[in-house]
């Protein structure tokens, strides 16, 4: 990923110059992948949704990454296709599953503009839990369903015997933010000397 601070002709130049750099390493830019997009349109690069907003209530833009509509559809048919498999097994094992799959994806997101997505997340996941458990236990009325299983101090949340589903609405968010000059090893004086 390259970012220009130019025009749309700057870029293009900035391509050929590139292309001019990678032949003799035996590469080249893939047509297929590359792209030139304005920040105002937004970009996905490697899960990620980079793009550049207004806050509401202020005339202020700022550049946002947030989880990519791709990424989450992923994770979502991730958890789909474990609460989808056969009723057969306990729900802790559904639910150790479900937990390896959530930590990482959640644990990646974290450090982007991610809390909304990972509410949703949160409820999309509880939902296909409840629903596979209603699938196998199909006797059993609902609120001794929600007596077995769905308890955690005071709310309802899904557990099975000593294995809980993980939140991804407890997953710290922690963004970088940019706070005055980095240093750089190339500072004016070294490039003068060589």
């Amino acid at each position: 990923m390259v970012l220009v601070a130019g025009t749309r002709d700057h870029t293009e130049r900035l391509r050929g110059v590139v292309k001019q750099v990678l032949a003799p390493m035996g590469l080249r830019l893939s047509e297929a992948k590359t792209g030139v997009v304005h920040i105002d349109e937004g970009l996905d690069f490697l899960g990620f949704r980079i793009q550049r907003q207004t806050r509401e209530g202020t005339n202020r833009a700022y550049v946002h990454t947030f989880p990519a509509k791709k990424a989450l559809a992923s994770i979502m048919r991730k958890v789909k296709t474990i609460t989808r498999q056969g009723t057969n097994n306990a729900l802790s094992d559904r639910l150790r599953q479900c937990n390896a799959v959530l930590r990482g994806w959640t644990n990646y997101f974290r450090h982007g503009v991610s809390s909304d997505t990972f509410g949703y997340l949160r409820h999309y996941t509880w939902w296909r839990v409840v629903r596979w458990l209603r699938r196998k236990h199909r006797r059993t009325g609902w609120k001794k369903l929600r007596a077995r299983f769905l308890h955690h101090d005071g709310k309802t949340w899904v557990t099975g015997g000593a294995v809980e589903l993980v939140d991804p609405m407890k997953v710290a968010v922690t963004r970088y933010r940019y706070r005055g000059d980095i240093p750089t090893p190339w500072t004016r004086e070294t490039a003068d000397a060589a």
